[in-house]
């Protein structure tokens, strides 16, 4: 993959000669600031150039049933073989800088991260125009059929990636978790699956043999999806004999996973991190 390259035009600095009339102390104290601004504008320009290298995200077209769908790849692109972690966000799309925190946390981990867009732009138009609850609970009945078809075609597609074969984890926020829970059922495919303020659509499924081992990170005040709903998720995953793990964050908000400024993010960061190497690093 090529790496982004950074060019910059540095001040070059050529010292005056020096002559007997000269003020030699106030030559070589301009000189000497030169260096030292020519250094630091130097190092400013390598950390900005390491910050964008690291922000910058692969784009790959997966062909699916419900048609071509963009995924985003926040890897580091070499070495060894890694789990791969898919990220289904919101009803707003991967907009949130969080995003970005996420895929570090998890890199430094040891794990590859892909930013599904499963909502399309028209998705997140609709969505965002839909006017109301109601009318976006419409919209999403309509679309969940594709919207998991399309999660299952790019679980399938990472799978036959030699890099991750076998070791794929699903992580699905609020909308993306409604998303993730249905795509998971029964299937044998994702190795684990983290679920954010979010669950099943229409609260439960009727018929569930199987789910991947389970975890829930819950806002303890969302008031959208309240933790009665993650209770009820780890009493169904656990009655199905999975292990399921359920992390209420006390005083958290719906959004609190994608607010950096929120005390709980980053914890929470680390500890879906933790879950997904504990499932997926197992069997190296």
């Amino acid at each position: 993959m090529p790496q982004n390259v950074c060019f910059a035009m540095l001040p070059v600095f050529r010292p005056k000669r020096i002559t007997a009339s000269s003020g030699f102390s106030q030559h070589w104290i301009q000189a000497f600031m030169r260096i030292v601004f020519a250094i630091a504008l130097a190092l400013s320009l390598l950390v900005l150039c390491t910050d964008g290298q690291a922000a910058s995200r692969e784009q790959i077209i997966v062909r699916t049933p419900a048609g071509d769908v963009l995924v985003e790849s926040l890897t580091d692109g070499v070495g060894k073989a890694r789990p791969a972690v898919m990220i289904l966000s919101g009803s707003k799309g991967f907009g949130a800088p969080a995003y970005e925190e996420i895929g570090r946390t998890f890199r430094a981990a040891g794990l590859d991260t892909y930013l599904v867009h499963v909502l399309s732009p028209a998705d997140l138009k609709s969505i965002a125009g839909a006017g109301n609850a109601r009318g976006r609970i419409q919209y999403y009945a309509k679309r969940m059929p594709d919207w998991i078809a399309t999660v299952r075609a790019v679980v399938t597609y990472l799978n036959g990636q030699p890099r991750h074969a076998g070791r794929v984890g699903v992580l699905g926020i609020s909308l993306g978790a409604q998303i993730a829970a249905a795509a998971s059922i029964d299937r044998a495919d994702i190795g684990a699956l983290l679920l954010v303020d979010g669950g099943f659509p229409n609260d439960e499924p009727q018929r569930v043999r199987s789910l991947p081992p389970l975890s829930l990170i819950w806002g303890g005040a969302d008031t959208i999806f309240p933790p009665s709903i993650g209770r009820k998720l780890q009493t169904l995953a656990l009655g199905l004999g999975g292990p399921a793990s359920l992390d209420i964050y006390e005083g958290a908000a719906h959004d609190f996973f994608l607010n950096l400024a929120a005390r709980q993010a980053r914890m929470a960061h680390t500890r879906a991190a933790d879950f997904f190497v504990s499932q997926l690093l197992r069997n190296p």
